[in-house]
């Protein structure tokens, strides 16, 4: 267990179950974590159970001044950086498009790719030969589904802008890469599934399994072990690449 021994990562959207599942994966194999994200109680009791291997700060990722302070405090905390998880998102609206709502649909790119952006353009001055980004995209930033026109324009944005960042810095030897969770065993995603529907959880829950080629939801474990693989050495020679984790949902 000691694959990112010394490595430090940075991860937005940190408090959240993926983040959190991230983190716990990075901390076990060896690594220094710095959570980003909008919820202090959240974050201060994430970083409390990774214990002093941990540091965290409010940031909102649409802000750049907040963005580069969050980085400029995690290279402050723990003298590097190796790893950046641009993982923060939400669930943006749903309905067609004729009716979708604009501010709905503008906030869904500025989370989604504007941060990531951020997070990239601020973090790449720290970064050396080996390090890794690591942007959380979705299945639907490799497939899309009816009236998810904010979520699903913005996972498809952000490959575009990590093929962008991984041809520009591959001369470096830093690699960039997206990962598509598929559906996951989170609050989020429960949200995300009754709205769709219009049914309660447990409806909700077995009409997405039907789905899913596997027949069920991930665990936030499981995308985890997906960014261990993509911030390790075990992915040493990719770079520019959609990995799904999705249960086969884009197959």
């Amino acid at each position: 267990m000691s694959r990112l021994i010394g490595k430090v990562t940075i991860i937005t959207g940190g408090e959240g179950s993926i983040g959190m599942a991230t983190a716990r994966a990075f901390v076990a194999e060896g690594a220094s974590v710095f959570l980003a994200g909008i919820s202090e109680p959240d974050l201060k009791a994430g970083a409390a159970e990774l214990g002093e291997r941990a540091a965290w700060q409010v940031t909102d990722v649409t802000d750049s001044a907040q963005v580069k302070a969050a980085v400029d405090a995690a290279v402050a905390r723990f003298g590097r950086l190796d790893v950046v998880i641009a993982n923060a998102g939400i669930k943006g609206a749903t309905g067609p498009i004729a009716d979708y709502p604009e501010d709905s649909f503008d906030q869904a790119l500025a989370v989604h790719v504007r941060g990531a952006f951020l997070l990239a353009k601020h973090a790449v001055p720290h970064l050396s030969r080996g390090a890794s980004i690591i942007f959380t995209s979705s299945v639907v930033g490799l497939t899309s589904a009816p009236h998810i026109a904010g979520y699903s324009t913005a996972k498809h944005a952000q490959v575009g802008l990590m093929r962008t960042i991984a041809a520009e810095l591959a001369p470096q030897g830093i690699r960039v890469n997206t990962i598509h969770p598929g559906p996951v065993d989170n609050e989020f995603q429960h949200i995300v599934e009754e709205a769709a529907t219009g049914t309660d959880r447990a409806a909700a829950a077995t009409i997405f399994n039907g789905m899913i080629p596997l027949g069920r939801h991930a665990a936030p474990e499981e995308i985890a072990r997906g960014m261990l693989f993509l911030a390790s050495d075990d992915s040493s020679f990719m770079t520019g690449a959609t990995l799904a984790v999705d249960g086969g949902m884009s197959s």
